[in-house]
């Protein structure tokens, strides 16, 4: 239970613990996050290929900034009550700029700001083509990671690539060194078997988030499972975006052809749900008060 003055960053950490599976969908925007609060999950994070992919209509390639990024960040701080994890990419450039993304971004409401060690820009975790920076380059932005924030309690999420490119066992090693650096949890992304996936938390200190990348490379194992291998959240950074575009593309088709929503209705939320979800008539209640 929530205290009265418990902030956001220190409820993150105590629901933070080794086994604890903490469901964590994505969001890119406001609409979503509002949606996986009212779901019920504790926590949430901001993708940032799902940012690239609604905001900018591209691929996980690092084409946004950090100021578009704290944008959406923003706005969603001011749409749901619980924590946030934040996909800051590569930190947009090097430990000096990591100083500046985990300022701009704890400013935004961040409750948690994920790094990761590709070179910069970055490509999605799952696509070919991936390069990592030396160990102790991304050992030093953690540190400016670290050293940045003002709130202690945020917590700073170090990711690695390496699996791809040197390894498991390097990747691995990569997530000890950035522990030792001062990262208060670890994430490896893209293991390619149940095996190797769930040998991570059991050959790592630390608490670990595991991705659950629908069509990616790693295989989709069930909540109890990746709880019992010891794994404290467990990301679904873009299940809501996938489903939503896959229903939008068949709406719109349906659209085009036919001429209207006829046979598609069931599809679609009511005008009466979307304003409950929206909060409509909160605002009503403060206009009456205004007036």
């Amino acid at each position: 239970m929530t205290t009265h003055d418990e902030t956001l960053n220190r409820r993150l950490r105590r629901q933070l613990v080794p086994g604890a599976g903490l469901m964590m969908p994505g969001a890119a925007n406001s609409l979503t996050a509002r949606l996986i609060e009212a779901a019920g999950h504790p926590l949430l994070m901001v993708s940032g290929a799902a940012v690239a992919n609604t905001f900018l209509g591209v691929p996980d390639i690092g084409l946004s900034s950090v100021t578009e990024l704290a944008l959406h960040v923003d706005a969603i701080r001011d749409a749901v009550d619980i924590p946030i994890v934040v996909d800051a990419d590569t930190g947009f450039g090097n430990a000096l700029n990591v100083r500046r993304t985990v300022r701009t971004l704890e400013r935004a409401g961040a409750n948690a700001i994920m790094l990761e060690d590709q070179t910069y820009p970055k490509r999605c975790g799952h696509f070919d083509g991936k390069s990592v920076v030396p160990a102790a380059e991304m050992v030093a932005k953690i540190h400016a990671a670290v050293d940045a924030r003002n709130d202690a309690d945020l917590v700073i999420l170090a990711r690695t690539d390496a699996r791809a490119v040197e390894g498991l066992e390097a990747a691995m090693q990569r997530a000890r060194d950035y522990l030792d650096a001062g990262a208060d949890m670890l994430f490896i992304e893209a293991p390619l078997s149940r095996d190797e996936l769930l040998a991570i938390p059991r050959e790592v200190p630390g608490l670990h988030l595991c991705n659950m990348v629908v069509g990616g490379r790693t295989p989709l194992l069930p909540r109890e499972e990746l709880a019992r291998a010891g794994f404290a959240a467990i990301c679904y950074a873009n299940a809501a975006l996938q489903a939503s575009a896959l229903a939008m593309r068949s709406v719109l088709a349906h659209l085009h052809n036919h001429g209207d929503v006829a046979g598609v209705q069931a599809q679609l939320m009511s005008f009466a749900e979307r304003q409950s979800m929206l909060g409509a008539e909160d605002y009503v209640e403060l206009a009456r008060r205004y007036a």
